[in-house]
């Protein structure tokens, strides 16, 4: 138990929420993830959407190596943690705008920083499907990039009436699935981290040939 103890706390989590609104629900789902891996002795970096602002990407503003700061701040945080958490609404069936437009942008290092991290997505909305869909659509550029994003998401519906005053969950039922499944994702990064023989190598079998245009893992 010492031993477990002692790696919880060289395993770090980046978390957020993809919403920029003052008083999100994810930003709110977002802060109850990082008591819970606190509780449980991880170590957690928690970002502000603002701090990875970037503009509309474009490739002709790719000049002399250009990176905006927002994706600079985005490749410096990834690569200080072990996994990251998002908390993302769902706008439209889909994912925000702005946080594939920052994935975008941030895949354009080299080496790209999304390869074979660890990521675990959640959403929070009032609907009665919890903003679900938008994760299945966040999934996609993160799946296509490497990122080994863990197969159980969370989504949190008509959570504008699911919060304590202290941002607990109500629902005690909900909420003890809600400390399970990130236990269970730290469970998995750290056994990544600290167990490297049980990784797998991804691959992708799209049938393209390497070359500097396809190329998004190195």
């Amino acid at each position: 138990m010492e031993q477990q103890d002692n790696n919880r706390e060289h395993t770090s989590f980046l978390v957020f929420s993809a919403s920029l609104r003052k008083n999100s629900l994810n930003t709110k789902l977002a802060k109850l993830a990082v008591k819970v891996i606190e509780k449980h002795g991880g170590t957690v970096d928690f970002a502000d959407m603002a701090d990875f602002d970037c503009p509309t990407f474009n490739q002709d503003l790719e000049v002399d190596n250009y990176h905006p700061e927002g994706a600079e701040a985005f490749r410096k945080r990834i690569l200080a943690n072990d996994a990251m958490i998002v908390s993302s609404p769902e706008y439209n069936g889909s994912m925000p705008g702005n946080i594939k437009n920052i994935i975008d942008w941030t895949s354009r290092f080299r080496p790209q920083p999304f390869h074979q991290y660890h990521a675990l997505l959640m959403s929070a909305s009032p609907s009665m499907a919890g903003g679900n869909r938008g994760l299945w659509a966040l999934r996609v550029p993160f799946e296509h990039l490497g990122t080994r994003v863990y197969p159980d998401m969370f989504s949190l519906a008509t959570a504008h009436d699911a919060f304590n005053e202290d941002g607990s969950l109500k629902d005690k039922t909900l909420a003890k699935r809600f400390e399970d499944n990130l236990v269970a994702f730290m469970n998995l990064v750290e056994a990544s981290k600290h167990y490297p023989c049980i990784k797998k190598a991804w691959v992708e079998f799209l049938g393209e040939k390497p070359a500097k245009e396809t190329e998004r893992v190195e």
